[in-house]
């Protein structure tokens, strides 16, 4: 399948996956229907690689780095999301999710001392504009509510969706850990999945979260949707292109899938923006295109620079 297809498929699947989620919310727990959906996704992963005849076993000084990205990417990172748009529009929890563009660079400061580029400090700057902008309303009126008596759900939908993000932005830091002991996309991502599975149903269970099946026919078409399209087709989709393209142009799929989410959310959860909320969003993603382009130009003067210094004889 050609790259450019693999792009359009990712940015579709995962552009949708945020309004799919809100199929599965009211009837069962969010941890619970994160259990069914990984559990459903590693299933599928596992026994397509034993239809092409992999050895399932993998040491354990692969899997404790599978169980560390278990942990943030399908673990905390989705319980909080799910959680997140049971309180926030769709809409908004995937263009927070854009913002983890800039989250990667500070982890990278914070973890192994990586300078942050100026530009990215900029951009970074017009992203918190953008998020005053989109929020400002919304955390005024949560404000308000809280002053008054009431619960400020807003606010914690907020904080939750947040967390999810600072957590995938880890998940993804871990790929690398993952890629080194095992080459097998497939099954690394089956085993990363059964562990964010076993951990979030550990944690429903000793919280006392019910356990109940749902009757709800949209409720079975989300979750077969999210589990094999937005958790199996999509993520061998971006791995294949971060293998194939690199990660500076395959991170564009995070520009991509918030404006798909934004329509969605127009035409299905009656999602009206007022103008300073699409300004908020438009200040968003912008910064987050100038973040990718500038990295991208950095990186490719880097790689010129290189080519065009003499060899050395030995």
């Amino acid at each position: 399948m050609s790259s450019p297809l693999l792009f359009i498929i990712a940015c579709l699947i995962w552009g949708s996956t945020f309004w799919a989620i809100t199929l599965q919310l009211g009837d069962v727990a969010p941890a619970v229907s994160v259990v069914y959906r990984f559990g459903l996704a590693s299933a599928t992963l596992f026994a397509w690689c034993a239809l092409r005849g992999d050895t399932l076993r993998l040491p354990w000084r692969a899997q404790r780095w599978m169980l560390l990205q278990g942990l943030a990417s399908f673990a905390l990172s989705y319980v909080c999301t799910y959680s997140s748009e049971q309180y926030l529009v769709s809409a908004l929890v995937s263009v927070l999710f854009a913002l983890m563009v800039f989250w990667t660079p500070l982890l990278n400061r914070i973890a192994f001392g990586t300078p942050i580029t100026w530009s990215t400090c900029c951009a970074a700057l017009v992203a918190i504009c953008g998020i005053v902008l989109l929020f400002y309303q919304s955390i005024g009126a949560a404000l308000q509510d809280i002053l008054g008596g009431g619960n400020g759900h807003f606010l914690l939908g907020f904080m939750l969706a947040l967390v999810a993000t600072m957590s995938s932005t880890v998940g993804n830091a871990l790929v690398m850990k993952v890629r080194e002991q095992s080459g097998n996309v497939m099954l690394t991502m089956a085993w990363t999945m059964l562990w964010g599975t076993l951990m979030v149903a550990a944690w429903a269970i000793a919280t006392g979260q019910s356990w109940q099946v749902p009757t709800r026919p949209s409720y079975w078409m989300g979750l077969l949707y999210l589990a094999i399209f937005g958790s199996v087709i999509a993520f061998s989709a971006y791995f294949t292109l971060i293998a194939r393209i690199g990660t500076q142009k395959t991170v564009y799929i995070g520009v991509v899938t918030p404006v798909i989410s934004v329509l969605l959310s127009v035409q299905f959860e009656h999602y009206r923006p007022a103008p300073i909320e699409w300004l908020g969003m438009a200040l968003c993603l912008s910064s987050v295109a100038w973040a990718l382009t500038s990295g991208a130009r950095k990186t490719s003067a880097i790689a010129s620079l290189s080519s065009n210094q003499p060899t050395k004889a030995t």
